[in-house]
């Protein structure tokens, strides 16, 4: 595991965005298409301002999310939503989204069907993870109903999960998946999120999931 301390926040956001942006500028050189696997949540936000402008080739770029809310895009708490406001916006509005959500049905019905999108473009060519104080990253929360089918090296692509205090179901790329990726990269703000990457460091994936990526990843940190 590669570890990059940043000063601060907004010097990470950069950093970090540019070299996701030269990772992909690498990868546009040898495929037609490439796939972008972004996380949710507040802390990649600055790291998509910066992004969303790069000068690449957005049109050839297919972006999907590492997990979603089983909500609609206009719900406030879909990742969608706050990808599509921050992320493909700008030179990055010609990226395509992959969803990870479709209307009117239980997760459970529609997984071959949102995999069917997905399986032909892997290997994930960059990604980016977010990580929580649980310890948990993408949907892959620490005593989740389906977390060793997740977790699994024979894993599908797309899991569905429930988790205690999580209010809705959840749609997340495996473990195996995320792992196989070309470039991998988790970011993280705050001591609190550090103290418990040192603890998912000394545990096992089906008590710290985020261990089960670390092997491979790359860490972005800042105070």
């Amino acid at each position: 595991m590669e570890w990059i301390d940043y000063p601060d926040a907004d010097l990470m956001a950069v950093h970090l965005a540019n070299r996701l942006a030269g990772e992909l500028n690498a990868a546009l050189e040898h495929k037609e298409r490439v796939l972008f696997v972004v996380p949710g949540g507040s802390t990649p936000g600055p790291v998509f301002d910066c992004l969303c402008d790069a000068d690449l080739d957005w049109g050839r770029v297919d972006v999907c999310l590492s997990d979603e809310r089983w909500l609609p895009e206009v719900h406030v708490r879909s990742n969608a939503r706050l990808v599509r406001k921050r992320l493909l916006t700008g030179r990055a509005a010609r990226a395509r989204l992959l969803p990870l959500y479709a209307p009117g049905h239980e997760p459970e019905e529609v997984l071959a069907d949102l995999e069917a999108g997905i399986v032909p473009l892997l290997p994930i060519d960059v990604c980016l993870l977010g990580m929580g104080e649980d310890m948990h990253t993408a949907s892959l929360f620490p005593g989740a109903d389906a977390l060793e089918a997740a977790l699994d090296p024979h894993a599908p692509v797309l899991v569905a999960i429930r988790a205690k205090d999580v209010p809705e179901p959840r749609v997340s790329l495996s473990a195996r998946v995320l792992r196989a990726s070309l470039a991998l990269h988790i970011v993280i703000t705050g001591a609190a999120k550090k103290a418990a990457l040192d603890r998912a460091r000394a545990s096992q994936p089906i008590q710290a999931p985020v261990a089960a990526v670390l092997d491979e990843a790359v860490m972005h940190w800042a105070p």
